[in-house]
């Protein structure tokens, strides 16, 4: 009798141990197959994602349906203002952002001199909060002697050294670190271009251009550029070749007309070596000097000269932005008037304009427009090429 009672009690023991067992191995094996399938969909996703990324990388043509549907959504004013780069104006900025389309702002040493540095973001942020379309800020931050945020109140750690004296330090690894802690500094406060490097080649240490380049030959400066475009891609800054056909060791345009009387097949085996270097490390734009360069155009600034910028495109293959230099400058101001020069600039082949008369410009841009001086599939082209830039540093998300 209790025999028969023990193994009757050890036989539901046995049940309830087994059907335990069981539970708890099924929940264990829910638990990790539910783990599993989390982590094999969180995978996917991100597989997914990357596959995203990596399409809209190699394949272009995304980009080039949204760039297109954007500019014929876009009026005629709405298409010539994306081509000006404007200087902040003294008043109503934030009316010329609207009134104007401007495709963006460069800032100078009285935009900076005066403002703290949450009051500099403020100012910027408030700029695109207006604008149709984001803004193209850029400031000329070489280094050394060119660099307006060093110039400012306590906007930098410290101010920016000139490329030159790096290189010396520190050569190309230098030059890269200097990139990344600068394009820091230039994304916090909303820039997107520094207008850098200067490609010239000069030798001479009283040239004008001389100290801010490397001071270096051809082959040295194409390294140095080639490095610098490739950082200033990784940092998602502009990067702005400057200043086709090449400055050489002639004098400052700043401040009167200059005559550059090298051949052209010198500009070829020297100034050209570092443009074509930061042409295929993948330049976003290249700014063109007011230099006359009798080889090319002996009639006309480079800046306003459509044989220099045929040669841009078609003998070293740039599809870039190509910008002016500022149109105030003696070499081109006291050549034509600051209302034609627009026109003229854009007739020539360029695709920004860096002006301070753009209220002036732009009308006449359009005059010329309607008037058939100025083709609207030139404009269209020009636009496109802005609004790529624009894309690809991220702006038109």
């Amino acid at each position: 009798m209790i025999t028969s009672a023990v193994a009757i009690l050890l036989l539901i023991f046995g049940i309830s141990f087994g059907v335990m067992w069981l539970v708890n191995k099924n929940d264990g094996t829910q638990s990790k197959n539910t783990a599993e399938t989390k982590s094999a969909q969180t995978n996917e996703r991100e597989q997914s994602k990357a596959t995203q990324q990596s399409d809209q990388h190699v394949n272009p043509k995304n980009q080039e349906k949204t760039i297109n549907d954007l500019i014929a959504s876009m009026s005629v004013e709405e298409k010539v203002g994306q081509l000006f780069l404007a200087r902040v104006p003294m008043e109503e900025q934030q009316e010329s952002i609207q009134n104007y389309h401007l495709g963006g702002y460069l800032l100078f040493g009285r935009d900076v001199e005066a403002v703290t540095s949450t009051e500099l973001k403020e100012k910027i942020a408030a700029y695109q909060s207006v604008s149709t379309l984001p803004l193209f800020i850029a400031s000329d931050e070489e280094g050394g002697t060119v660099s307006r945020l060093s110039g400012g109140n306590n906007l930098v750690p410290e101010a920016f050294k000139a490329p030159m004296e790096i290189y010396q330090e520190a050569g190309l690894p230098g030059i890269r670190s200097d990139i990344q802690k600068k394009s820091e500094v230039l994304r916090s406060y909303g820039v997107q271009g520094g207008l850098f490097p200067d490609a010239d080649v000069a030798t001479d240490p009283e040239a004008f251009i001389y100290d801010r380049t490397l001071g270096v030959d051809a082959e040295k400066t194409s390294e140095y550029i080639k490095a610098s475009v490739e950082e200033l891609k990784q940092q998602k800054i502009a990067s702005t070749l400057k200043h086709f056909p090449g400055y050489g060791d002639n004098r400052d345009s700043h401040v009167e007309i200059v005559y550059d009387t090298r051949s052209l097949e010198a500009l070829r085996q020297n100034d050209f070596l570092p443009i074509k270097a930061g042409i295929a490390a993948g330049a976003d734009s290249i700014m063109v000097s007011h230099n006359i360069i009798t080889s090319i155009d002996d009639r006309s600034p480079a800046s306003i000269s459509q044989p220099v910028h045929e040669l841009l495109r078609n003998e070293l293959g740039f599809q870039g932005v190509i910008m002016t230099d500022d149109m105030d400058m003696a070499g081109l101001a006291d050549f034509i008037s600051q209302e034609e020069a627009g026109l003229a600039a854009l007739m020539a082949g360029n695709d920004l304009i860096l002006s301070s008369s753009f209220q002036a410009q732009i009308p006449y841009v359009l005059q010329g427009i309607k008037q058939g001086t100025y083709s609207e599939p030139a404009l269209n082209q020009s636009v496109y090429r802005v609004l790529k830039m624009k894309s690809d540093l991220g702006l038109l998300t």
